[in-house]
């Protein structure tokens, strides 16, 4: 879909784009990924000089929603990151090529680019019966994963299927399908879970893979720290009315119409870690939680089996401030009566323990 030697800012010179507008972007890029506008010389001069990343985008079992969610993105655009910034040569799904030709084209990128290119892989891999439940150019997939892994110097396991084993791995799991790192386990893999992700989260990330030569800091589970450090509900529109007690009850009624908090309908916000409430969706438009449904935390890990979207998690603690303040301030004047009695039983036994001492004394003396 390109050549590979090629920088971005050598493609878009070719498209007629101004340098003015590439510096636009390179800011604009920078501030997205939370990096600063200090951050865009850096982007900058990475698309100046380094020639564009070959990358490989396999599919195993999935539903192609990665894929969806990816070609929506507008900031940057899809068609700057694939055909510009990225040397996108294979994508069975949007390429040209079928069957054969494909299948020759992934095996010139890998001899050509050998330790090169980032293998990125949407689904997982089913392991039961020899991987017989996914089938890819005639092969099982996890045949042909482990074959393009061998030499790639990365993998980016896009959304929840290949980072946690989403639906196709929840219970019983009858194809035994596992996430891309159980069976890759030698190679630098950057998990970007979501049932999809985020279309900007995943540009960002080849974002930054192209610009740093690098996977950007991630945490203790492999997520990018840059869209994955938050939970929703830190930065959710609808937290006030959590704190304040505020909730809906049930589905229209007058919570809902005033925008409380979803959590007792089962809104997973607090438990789940993922950019939607600041990225959002839709080039910024909205969210789940926004749109009057509760987050039900597709980007963690075994959601599926978690029981039902709408059940609400009874271990999670709020204040309530206005409808519980009258009970919380005679909650804690029952406490200060209580320590105050405390503290005087505790004066009065002491006292007497003296007087008791000072008799016996007398008494001896006697």
């Amino acid at each position: 879909m390109g050549a590979a030697g090629e920088t971005f800012y050598n493609v878009i010179r070719r498209q007629g784009i101004t340098r003015r507008s590439f510096l636009k972007f390179c800011s604009l890029t920078a501030v997205s990924l939370g990096l600063g506008p200090l951050a865009a010389s850096d982007i900058a001069n990475a698309l100046e000089t380094k020639p564009r990343m070959p990358v490989i985008w396999m599919h195993g079992l999935e539903c192609t929603c990665c894929s969806e969610s990816f070609i929506r993105s507008a900031h940057p655009l899809v068609k700057d990151a694939v055909l510009s910034m990225i040397s996108l040569d294979y994508d069975d799904t949007i390429m040209a090529a079928a069957g054969q030709q494909a299948e020759a084209v992934l095996e010139e990128t890998r001899v050509k680019y050998k330790g090169q290119y980032v293998l990125a892989v949407e689904g997982n891999a089913p392991m039961n019966e020899g991987g017989m439940f996914c089938i890819d150019g005639g092969k099982p997939f996890v045949e042909k994963l482990r074959s393009m892994a061998d030499d790639c110097m990365a993998i980016i396991a896009w959304g929840t299927c290949a980072s946690w084993g989403c639906v196709q791995a929840a219970n019983p799991n009858p194809t035994r399908a596992v996430p891309i790192d159980k069976v890759i386990t030698n190679k630098p893999i950057i998990k970007v879970p979501g049932c999809p992700p985020i279309a900007e989260v995943m540009t960002g990330v080849v974002t930054f893979i192209t610009t740093f030569g690098k996977l950007p800091e991630l945490d203790r589970q492999g997520r990018p720290k840059m869209f994955y450090s938050q939970r929703i509900h830190d930065k959710c529109y609808r937290r006030p009315h959590f704190d304040a007690g505020q909730f809906v009850e049930e589905w229209d009624d007058e919570g809902a119409r005033k925008g409380y908090c979803l959590y007792k309908m089962g809104c997973k916000g607090p438990t789940s870690y993922n950019a939607c409430s600041t990225v959002r969706w839709n080039g910024g438009i909205s969210f789940p939680i926004q749109s009057g449904h509760g987050c039900f935390a597709c980007a963690e890990d075994g959601f599926w089996d978690r029981g039902s979207t709408y059940d609400h998690l009874t271990t999670i603690k709020h204040f309530g401030i206005e409808k519980n303040v009258d009970q919380i301030g005679m909650a804690a004047a029952g406490v200060a009566g209580l320590t105050v009695a405390a503290h005087a039983a505790v004066t009065a036994a002491k006292r007497l323990t003296r007087k008791g001492d000072g008799a016996a004394q007398d008494n001896r003396r006697g």
